[in-house]
């Protein structure tokens, strides 16, 4: 790749301006990236809306906690490099107290949160996506709030790419962390059995029906057992998704559910956010866009 492509790669990526107005930029100001990125923003050609149909599911989580109160959010950016910089790891704690401290009720009451600096978070998310070059999303949040009786804990994994909350009533400090480090390990989806919907239940329950009765031998058994071996079937499906049901992390032997009895505690509710759950990735191919320009 020449240096005029690599120069206009750049360029693009950080203003998402397109490769013809990137090139005049350069041309205008003798290669220096920093000044034409100066040159496209004053002739309204750097423009963040131009960066929202990509795709940003990198980021970070962030778990912060003030008193009787505690956020996890996630923000995400489109690569892994910028999400540990310097300033989108200071930019999501800045967002975290922000949103602590006024607490929205949704994602849009959120981006107007105001920042140390007095910006709101959706100034502060414009001029980072042309400082940093890339779309920056608030993707979700959730506040959590307890008693002066509760116990909060959270655990970061592999600093923000898994956040976990968890509040819970009795035990300690300690015993709350190690729940938290388990639901970070085992990803739990409901806490007990009787959170899990009536409708999740029965449409798993007629899924590993349909699936024995492809077993000429299961037709044969009496509807009892049937249904019995369904039932059995299904609640081994939920027990890989219910926390009390897991291993205990820091002590293997155990189910989270023992350790909780032997501590008389209770797990109240627990958040885990990982960056870009259900979010599409897409790799770009800049040498097929540059030829399609040619052609």
């Amino acid at each position: 790749m020449s240096k005029t492509i690599e120069l206009i790669k750049i360029l693009r990526d950080r203003t998402g301006a397109g490769l013809m107005d990137c090139k005049k930029a350069l041309l205008e100001n003798n290669d220096d990236v920093e000044a034409a990125i100066s040159w496209l923003r004053e002739n309204g050609i750097a423009k963040v809306a131009k960066k929202s149909g990509r795709i940003a599911a990198e980021g970070l989580t962030n778990v912060k906690v003030e008193g009787n109160k505690a956020v996890v959010l996630e923000i995400n950016c489109e690569t892994d490099f910028v999400a540990h910089s310097d300033a989108f790891v200071a930019l999501i704690d800045d967002c975290s107290t922000a949103i602590l401290n006024e607490k929205p009720q949704c994602i849009n009451c959120a981006k107007s949160a105001k920042l140390s600096n007095g910006n709101t978070i959706e100034q502060a998310f414009t001029d980072a996506t042309i400082k940093l070059g890339e779309k920056l999303d608030l993707r979700r949040f959730e506040i959590v709030e307890k008693t002066d009786s509760q116990i909060f804990a959270s655990y970061i994994h592999l600093k923000g790419k898994i956040s976990v909350l968890v509040k819970m009533e009795g035990g300690n400090e300690e015993l709350a962390r190690g729940i938290a480090m388990t639901v970070a390990s085992s990803n739990p989806q409901y806490l007990t059995e009787a959170d899990i919907p009536a409708d999740v239940m029965q449409k798993e329950f007629e899924i590993q029906k349909a699936s024995s009765l492809l077993d000429e031998s299961f037709g044969k058994k009496p509807a009892n057992i049937q249904e019995s071996i369904i039932n059995g079937k299904v609640n081994k499906v939920f027990a890989e998704q219910i926390l009390v049901k897991q291993e205990y992390v820091l002590d293997t032997t155990k189910t989270v559910s023992q350790v909780l009895a032997e501590n008389k505690a209770k797990v109240l509710a627990f958040v885990r956010y990982q960056v870009g759950e259900g979010l599409e990735k897409r790799v770009d191919d800049f040498a097929s866009e540059v030829m399609s320009q040619v052609n």
